[in-house]
């Protein structure tokens, strides 16, 4: 009996964590069929833009693409996103995110733009003085 009632029990604990309510399930790792990195994990860091290309318009009707790599390119269709706000819409782990983005980057559909760092911008004391010297002419 005590076999039975620890059955049910883990029957029970089953049921709690697979119900019809709870959707389908995909581990990360399934999705980027365990590969953890990419060659272009310097280039994707939370800030960089992605972009998707002209050529990717027909990325709809690929069947070598998995879902997740189509969304990611339709969002970037319109307007860049940042590699944070794609994980964030499409509420995957950044991790993920930046081999998903590789897959894409290798397939010549996004690019990928990083913004100008703070320290190589100029001084907007030289670009004041620029705008009054200017104005003197």
């Amino acid at each position: 009996m005590s076999d039975q009632g620890g059955r049910a029990a883990r029957e029970r604990e089953a049921a709690r964590w697979f119900d019809d309510e709870a959707g389908p399930v995909v581990r990360p790792y399934a999705m980027t069929r365990g590969r953890t990195r990419t060659a272009a994990e310097g280039r994707l860091d939370l800030i960089a833009q992605v972009i998707a290309e002209s050529r990717a318009a027909e990325t709809t009707e690929d069947r070598t693409l998995s879902p997740e790599h189509v969304e990611i390119v339709e969002r970037c269709r319109d307007a860049p996103l940042s590699v944070a706000e794609l994980a964030a819409e499409l509420d995957l782990p950044v991790g993920v995110l930046r081999v998903l983005i590789g897959d894409l980057l290798d397939a010549g559909l996004v690019r990928v733009s990083r913004p100008v760092p703070p320290a190589e911008l100029p001084d907007e004391q030289v670009l004041r003085e620029v705008i009054d010297g200017l104005r003197a002419l």
